[in-house]
């Protein structure tokens, strides 16, 4: 029982110290503009690389261009 009560007590301290660390470096500085960020579109879009299908040769990977012309919006 005494090893118990010992080990969440020191657990608990490693949360407290790793809080106070995270104060520290500014962990919790900006906490708005990430909820935020998933709202607007990015305007440089990663797209993968095409790779090659079953006969060598490499499938057409459509633009952002031609998928917003497909679909009726903005590429911006």
């Amino acid at each position: 029982m005494f090893l118990l009560i010992g080990l969440s007590l020191l657990m608990a301290g490693g949360f407290l110290a790793a809080f106070f660390w995270a104060m520290r470096t500014g962990q919790y500085e900006d906490t708005e503009t990430p909820a935020l960020r998933m709202l607007f579109e990015d305007k440089n879009v990663l797209i993968q690389p095409a790779k090659p299908d079953d006969e060598g040769t490499e499938k057409k990977v459509p633009t952002l261009t031609e998928v917003s012309e497909k679909t009726g919006t903005s590429p911006e």
